[in-house]
């Protein structure tokens, strides 16, 4: 058994030594770390769990199709994003969400996407990612006729990416069209906010936006929903009781500053991430349900203490050999009034 493991077979045991006075909160918390852990069987670790309690964990674990949430999928590649995860999110933001969905660091958007919430606030302070989800929104037609006329080369490419567009549609028309034929579909910007990753080649076209009606189903899931281009601790701020927040904020971590930026040039500091942290468990303490994704450091632990880390763990995406990927560690707060 992995120390992971055994940590959690701890916490169960805790919570189900009588199967008539289980707490319901426990088993909850528990389900959702057996979600993440990517484990076959609750039985792998408690063998002796009341009969009936095993069913339930296990009917948990097993995967869960977006269809089956109602989720589509992003339109966006975006490296950092958490298609990997967004079900298993998303299932268990559907049982906390009363009111308000929050997405104060939005980039792929996959969490929303697996979860469509009726009411939802989604932004970032990327004011260019905001205005394509604006597009997505109001214009769907457009930006696909616009996009389905650039021709796919490096020479294209090159010119559309030194292009400085004002047209909040020929902007997003750019945007989409270097997403979806850059290196890896990394989002980038030089110190200068200038945009910076090369041709991608190869199988890397934006067909796959029309073909798979990604802009169409994308437009539909946001209608009525807000977007906004904001700092995140004024997002997170107008968070009340009922309401879920979920945040994935850049991973810089205390002794690198210079770490690679995923979203936007301005870095987002050590201080952004003490900002958060401190917004976080105001939310907690009005009610408000958060999930906060992050880097797996020991410093940001302290950081949301009493709390503790889920860690999860994944291969990266980025490289274009799948035997070359490295594992990445991530974790994962949940600040929940309801499992305390």
């Amino acid at each position: 058994m992995q120390d992971g493991d055994r940590c959690i077979a701890s916490f169960f045991n805790m919570a189900i030594t009588d199967s008539s006075k289980i707490d319901h909160k426990l088993f909850h918390l528990g389900r959702i770390n057996y979600l993440f852990s990517c484990m076959t069987s609750i039985d792998s670790v408690l063998p002796n769990c009341p009969k009936g309690f095993s069913e339930i964990c296990n009917a948990s674990l097993h995967p869960i199709s977006s269809l089956e949430l109602g989720g589509i999928d992003p339109f966006l590649k975006w490296p950092g994003g958490k298609r990997w995860i967004a079900r298993e999110l998303a299932r268990y933001i559907v049982s906390r969400l009363k009111s308000h969905y929050y997405e104060p660091f939005l980039g792929g958007g996959a969490v929303f996407f697996a979860l469509q919430p009726k009411k939802a606030t989604l932004s970032d302070i990327n004011a260019e990612l905001i205005n394509v989800y604006k597009q997505v929104q109001k214009n769907s037609e457009e930006l696909i006729a616009g996009i389905m006329c650039l021709p796919v080369s490096k020479e294209k490419y090159d010119f559309i990416r030194n292009e400085e567009l004002k047209d909040p549609l020929e902007s997003a028309i750019r945007f989409l069209y270097l997403n979806r034929t850059a290196f890896g579909g990394i989002y980038r910007l030089n110190s200068k906010g200038k945009f910076n990753v090369p041709y991608g080649g190869g199988k890397r076209t934006p067909e796959i936006l029309w073909k798979n009606g990604l802009i169409e189903n994308a437009s539909d899931a946001l209608k009525g929903i807000r977007l906004v281009s904001s700092d995140f601790e004024r997002i997170i701020d107008k968070a009340k009781p009922g309401d879920v927040i979920y945040c994935d904020p850049t991973y810089t971590v205390a002794h690198e500053n210079g770490s690679f930026i995923r979203y936007n040039e301005r870095n987002f500091s050590w201080n952004d991430q003490k900002r958060l942290a401190k917004a976080a468990i105001r939310a907690y303490e009005r009610g408000s349900v958060v999930i906060v994704s992050n880097a797996s450091c020991s410093s940001l632990s302290e950081l949301y203490k009493p709390f503790q880390p889920r860690r999860l763990a994944r291969k990266s995406l980025i490289c274009p050999n799948s035997n070359s990927r490295r594992e990445i560690s991530e974790y994962l707060f949940i600040l929940d009034p309801e499992m305390l």
